[in-house]
């Protein structure tokens, strides 16, 4: 598993990636995490049933993403994939730079790749063009990609150019152990409305910032329970300060995740303000908790939970507050789905076992796959323009060219094999 995005930081995709590997252990496979340190934590730590993470000494350039060098990490991710005797690469998140160069450079290495696409991009800004064609480039010499929902499938397809039948859907799921309904914790005498997502323009924040004042005028008794960090955080504080809303409003910060739970414990209703989302597993979180669902309809969403469990808004002020008030009115009403229910449904519709069996069937059918030469693969990568296939088709070349030259200076066969964490 390769990916910038894991913990301590928090997300949907760092908790994918742990408990999809804690899965595929249970199964009987060995599985290897690699991402970049985080603070003082560097080198190589063991995590719950034995998973081992490489915490690589890589400075982050913005938003916990590596800058793309792909040299500066090749005898890195070399040393890594010869030691650990790697089979599958498996990227997860096109934002992510590890994620992609750890696929390129297996694939040079002759090893077999996945893709797990975890968001939505557009087509028209610079930063969307320039990803769009960097995840081309990958899924172009990679054995098969993963998206987290249909939607999430067509934007992909659209984007990166590859064929739809070398794309699956395998959603997120949820550890139901973890999220149970607990209406005891709840404040019998107020409506609290959580909210919990990085505090990040793409979010909805300004909107969430919009909505705040206008259901605190409606409804004196709604508090609302706000909890992440990012940049966006300073105008949820000017919104509470030029309200006057400090008793009603709560900016928790970054939680850790075991304060998710008991944060959505407290809430009667959850609110989701995305403007792009491809699945919201924090919705299912919430949905397990017993927590009645008010959500933009945006992308994947509309995929996760049946209308029964959720409502749904266009991503503008006014929609979103006449769902919300449907939602309070029908609290007030006791005709809401009840907690129990909605965690059954989660437990029965998305569980961590299904999806590792099925991402394992993805990964048989990779290994059954021929490999591919580097002289097809710089082929594969060459199609993806007439100027950016060249010019990748020159640094991969390039990078082969030095791991055949580490292969002469270090060869594999004094590389030590590491020991599994049970031998």
């Amino acid at each position: 598993m390769v990916s910038d995005f894991f913990f301590p930081n928090l997300g949907g995709v760092e908790s994918h990636i742990f408990i999809l590997s804690q899965c595929l252990i249970k199964l009987g496979h060995k599985v290897v995490v690699i991402t970049h340190s985080y603070g003082n934590r560097t080198g190589v730590r063991y995590m719950t049933n034995g998973l081992k993470v490489y915490y690589l000494p890589i400075k982050t350039m913005a938003d916990q993403v590596v800058l793309p060098t792909l040299l500066a990490s090749l005898s890195i991710f070399r040393n890594i994939f010869i030691r650990e005797r790697i089979e599958i690469v498996h990227g997860h998140s096109a934002f992510s730079t590890l994620a992609h160069e750890g696929i390129v450079i297996g694939k040079l290495l002759g090893l077999k790749a996945v893709f797990t696409d975890h968001s939505l991009n557009g087509f028209s800004d610079i930063s969307a063009i320039l990803t769009n064609k960097l995840l081309e480039i990958t899924l172009s010499g990679c054995n098969h990609c993963i998206c987290v929902s249909h939607t999430g499938k067509e934007n992909t397809v659209l984007r990166a150019k590859v064929p739809a039948d070398n794309v699956s859907v395998i959603p997120n799921a949820t550890d139901t152990t973890l999220f149970k309904p607990d209406i005891s914790k709840r404040d019998p005498n107020k409506i609290t409305i959580v909210a919990l997502s990085r505090l990040v323009y793409r979010k909805g924040i300004d909107l969430l910032a919009c909505v705040i004042p206008i259901v605190c005028k409606k409804h004196p008794e709604v508090n609302f329970l706000i909890g992440g960090d990012g940049p966006k955080r300073i105008v949820l504080e000017e919104v509470r300060e030029k309200e006057g809303l400090h008793e009603r409003v709560s900016l928790l910060g970054a939680l850790d995740q075991s304060e998710v739970h008991e944060t959505l414990l407290r809430g009667h209703i959850f609110l989701n303000t995305s403007l792009t989302e491809a699945y919201c597993i924090a919705i299912v979180e919430a949905a397990a908790c017993g927590l009645q669902v008010v959500s933009t309809k945006v992308g994947g969403v509309p995929e996760v939970l049946p209308p029964e469990m959720i409502r749904m808004a266009p991503p503008n002020v006014n929609a979103i507050v006449s769902a919300l008030d449907d939602a309070i009115d029908s609290h007030l009403k006791g005709t809401f789905m009840s907690p129990s229910a909605c965690h059954e449904f989660i437990d029965r519709t998305y569980n961590w076992v299904d999806i590792a069996s099925r991402t394992q069937t993805v990964y048989d059918h990779v290994r059954g796959q021929p490999s591919l030469s580097v002289g097809k693969l710089l082929c594969k990568y060459r199609k993806c323009g007439p100027i950016a296939g060249p010019f990748f088709v020159l640094i991969f070349t390039l990078c082969h060219v030095i791991l055949q030259f580490l292969e002469w200076l270090y060869p594999r066969h004094l590389i030590d094999i590491a020991p599994d964490f049970w031998e």
